[in-house]
């Protein structure tokens, strides 16, 4: 029988939660951001993307706030809407994914650290080295040690964090506002990109703006923790409409101070040599630190939603029984452990490779899709059967309306991820699946059902071929040496 899951383990007032969604969303991508962009899409590129991007995710976004409110009952986040909507076999797939991109997203928090200090500091020079990994290292288990003595207070950490780590890009908008030029302005916007068309070019700018906007779902993870439930909508469209203003404007701002050109030649992170460019050295300094607070900032927020989403998923018996494991702080201890360890082992092996940061970037946006995807259809669902029931009749159409969009913006993620893209996160579900196995006999049900088996079973040959492919040919990834210039 399944334990059920505790329920009043804190209360997370709305600034609290709305941090949680703000300071999970604003991580590294935001400093590397208009490099990024600028490599691929010119200023109407750029516009287009946030346009389709800030629609989509508020289409996203709304959808969670309407299930918050309509399903309270369901605590979790985008993993319970997957189970509940499509099964045990489909919600664990959605949970797996989701909690190892999150790992894979932390991996590059650690990453661009590193980075960044071995620009001014030698001994930590290369960012794979003996002295970068123990760096490294013992900021994660640091942060352990500090998020074991429970949520409110790690969600506390994250609050500071996240205030912190708005005032360099305050500084930096305010920087460039002062610098803006209508003339350069202008002439990016005659740039052809290499006479790349925009569809293309929004096309090839959609997982980077995906990956800048998950986090939107943090504050529906952290459900069980809020003082009101409607708190969890208000949050999550709060957090998302200031972020969603903060990545425009540090798009979009820069092709007022430099040739798009130039843009996507420089090194990264490319809002420190913007701000180089505009006010000397120092920007590159002040960008740096505002990296570093941004950066461990995410890393709380990120870890704290993993292995939130890995307790809850145990408490359901989607997970081993183990992973429901809390201290007499209400923290998940053997979540928290085994999330912080992949992330340790993750940084182990950069010893061996030439830092895979953009590799982990895609795949942490590639494992968020079908969980994205799955709880999009899921809101869909519900709200269709409200329709044929006749409830809430005087908003129907329109949140219908909504959930509909979100639904095709996350095919149009699946569809510019390709199908190398549903290939690299077959790997990982084939693998993953042992979990289940194994808690499905903890729970002395049957592992899988007819229609189950088929999912595991495409599942596998996807996955096998896939890997054989990379064992074959190799994953062409950037090196760190290209990341860094």
């Amino acid at each position: 029988m399944v334990v059920q899951l505790p329920v009043s383990r804190g209360k997370f007032a709305l600034p609290v939660l709305t941090a949680i969604v703000v300071g999970s969303m604003v991580g590294g991508g935001i400093f590397t951001l208009p490099g990024s962009l600028g490599r691929v899409a010119g200023p109407q590129g750029a516009i287009l993307a946030w346009v389709i991007a800030g629609a989509g995710m508020f289409a996203f976004a709304r959808v969670l706030q309407l299930l918050a409110l309509r399903l309270p009952e369901l605590h979790g986040g985008i993993y319970i809407y997957a189970r509940e909507g499509f099964g045990n076999y489909v919600g664990f797939l959605s949970v797996f994914g989701y909690w190892l991109a999150g790992c894979l997203g932390n991996c590059t928090y650690w990453v661009v650290i590193k980075a960044t200090l071995g620009a001014y500091l030698p001994v930590f020079a290369g960012g794979h080295n003996v002295a970068s990994i123990a760096l490294a290292s013992a900021g994660i288990w640091t942060a352990h040690f500090i998020m074991l003595r429970g949520p409110p207070q790690s969600a506390m950490v994250n609050l500071v964090s996240t205030i912190a780590k708005l005032v360099p890009l305050i500084v930096f908008l305010f920087v460039l506002a002062a610098a803006w030029n209508l003339e350069v302005f202008q002439a990016n916007l005659q740039d052809s990109v290499g006479g790349t068309g925009l569809g293309q070019q929004v096309k090839a700018t959609m997982l980077v703006t995906l990956y800048t906007l998950l986090g939107v779902e943090g504050a529906s993870v952290y459900s069980a923790f809020a003082r009101r439930r409607a708190d969890v909508g208000r949050a999550t469209l709060l957090g998302l409409l200031v972020v969603t203003i903060i990545l425009v404007l540090v798009t979009v701002m820069p092709y007022g101070v430099i040739a798009r050109s130039e843009l996507a030649g420089i090194r990264q992170p490319s809002m420190a040599g913007i701000l180089s460019a505009v006010i000397g050295p120092a920007g590159g300094v002040l960008v740096g630190a505002g990296l570093i607070i941004s950066v461990s900032g995410a890393y709380f927020a990120w870890t704290m939603i993993c292995a939130e989403v890995l307790f809850v998923a145990a408490h359901r018996g989607d997970m081993p029984k183990i992973f429901r494991q809390a201290n007499g702080n209400h923290a998940p201890v053997a979540a928290l452990f085994a999330s912080n360890l992949v992330v340790q082992a993750m940084m182990i092996a950069t010893y061996w490779s030439s830092a895979p940061y953009y590799m982990m970037l895609q795949l942490t946006s590639e494992m968020s899709l079908i969980p994205f995807l799955l709880t999009a259809l899921f809101g869909t669902g519900v709200l269709w059967r409200e329709r044929t029931r006749g409830l809430h009749r005087a908003r129907r159409p329109a949140n219908l309306i909504i959930a509909i969009c979100a639904v095709v913006y996350t095919l149009l993620l699946v569809f510019a991820g390709g199908s190398r893209a549903i290939a690299n996160t077959a790997i990982f579900y084939s693998i993953g699946t042992c979990l289940y196995i194994i808690a499905s006999k903890e729970q002395h049900r049957r592992v899988f059902n007819i229609w189950e088996k088929a999912i595991f079973a495409g599942t596998l040959i996807i996955g096998a071929w896939a890997a054989g492919d990379l064992i074959q040919n190799g994953l062409p990834v950037p090196s760190l040496a290209e990341f860094r210039s």
